[in-house]
């Protein structure tokens, strides 16, 4: 039988015991919401001494755990670029952050992260330093914003690098053990008022198809294969002919991730049925093939050369739709498939976005005959 015998002890088959909850605001730092100590005495008055100081010894503690979560007093009022003489770092600077961060998380990684990484870090150290990461704070954060905004940087790619700064001090803090706070975790980011992207017009896509097919070059056969398979440009390019099953009496390719092309996210491995005009693209380009690589202007073994590729595309199909982008052949084919009545599963399936439930995950999904009928008839009649 358990008694409770005064605040912070209890009385457990005559010995006494400490006992503390682990107040709500510093619970992530602990396995258990309680604390339960042995005092090893069956004295009463023993025990409430002990009680006490175990008590008092915890508040000092805790009260150094809180103080060391806020930010710097008075932050704001510090010089830019001066050293913090008066405190005392226990973490490692930014730049050293950053290498333990490409180091852990970098492994089959494309160049693009490391690049990404490296750059926007770097933002962080011309703007404000390189310091400790404990020594970084909310203002500086919300400053680092503000330079960002000034130098014309849009919301949605100021949104990009503050997660690459978050990422790097989160993997940092608990890798290391530090009792700080993530000084970049909170800063508040302006919502981007810009135009949606739209979709492209079925008598659009048609257009561009023909002219796709009827020019049969590298570029134009790329485009004419994204525009009827929903793939993004990154995914295309990475393809390589052991990813074509022409001799499946369903035609299709197989998406996989590639050492020269990782895949977004995990649910972006998936079968992908040739119908259309990705059908003939492709088949044409196998008659042209010189290499493992149905695209090899844009990708090799030591990668793919997406941006390049992306501006000389959006350059070209501007010059017949406007307002278009490559991306928006993908925006394009859930509308397609949407307005043929296609299941919203089977879509995200087909286009490789995630699942919108739980329920969805369950399974192995649509099978390739399923898929690739409703593909058939929604894309070719659209």
């Amino acid at each position: 039988m358990v008694d409770k015998i005064a605040h912070y002890l209890m009385c457990k088959g005559g010995v006494y015991y400490f006992t503390r909850h682990v107040p709500n605001d510093i619970q992530r730092h602990y396995s258990k919401s309680r604390i339960v100590i042995c005092l090893k005495t069956r004295s009463k008055n023993a025990a409430l001494k002990a009680s006490n100081a175990l008590a008092s010894k915890l508040d000092d503690f805790w009260l150094q755990m809180r103080i060391g979560e806020m930010d710097v007093p008075a932050s704001s009022l510090l010089i830019r670029g001066k050293p913090i003489k008066a405190f005392t770092s226990c973490g490692p600077k930014l730049s050293d952050a950053l290498e333990k961060y490409c180091r852990l998380k970098g492994v089959d990684r494309a160049e693009l992260f490391f690049k990404s990484a490296y750059r926007n870090v770097g933002y962080v150290i011309e703007h404000l330093g390189d310091r400790p990461i404990d020594a970084y704070c909310s203002s500086d954060a919300a400053s680092f914003r503000d330079w960002l905004v000034v130098r014309g940087l849009l919301p949605a790619s100021i949104k990009r690098i503050f997660s690459t700064v978050r990422a790097v001090f989160t993997l940092t803090i608990q890798e290391d053990g530090l009792n700080c706070a993530n000084a970049f975790s909170k800063t508040f980011i302006p919502i981007e008022a810009g135009v949606k992207r739209v979709s492209i017009s079925p008598d659009d896509i048609k257009r561009v198809q023909r002219i796709c097919l009827e020019v049969a070059d590298e570029r134009r056969l790329l485009v004419a294969l994204i525009s009827d398979t929903g793939m993004r440009l990154s995914e295309a390019l990475g393809l390589v002919w052991g990813d074509i099953r022409f001799d499946h009496e369903y035609p299709h390719i197989q998406l996989i991730p590639h050492s020269w092309r990782r895949l977004k996210t995990s649910g972006s491995k998936r079968l992908i049925p040739l119908v259309g005009a990705a059908y003939h693209a492709v088949r044409t380009m196998h008659q042209q093939r010189t290499t493992q690589f149905l695209f090899n202007s844009y990708a090799d073994e030591s990668g793919c050369k997406g941006n390049s590729c992306s501006a000389a595309l959006n350059k070209w199909l501007k010059q017949h739709v406007p307002k278009a982008v490559v991306h928006s052949f993908r925006h394009s084919f859930r509308d397609r498939l949407r307005n043929a009545g296609v299941q919203s599963e089977m879509i995200d399936q087909l286009g490789g976005w995630s699942s919108q439930s739980v329920g969805q995950a369950y399974g192995d999904g649509f099978g390739l005959d399923v898929i690739y009928c409703e593909s058939l008839t929604a894309l070719t009649q659209s």
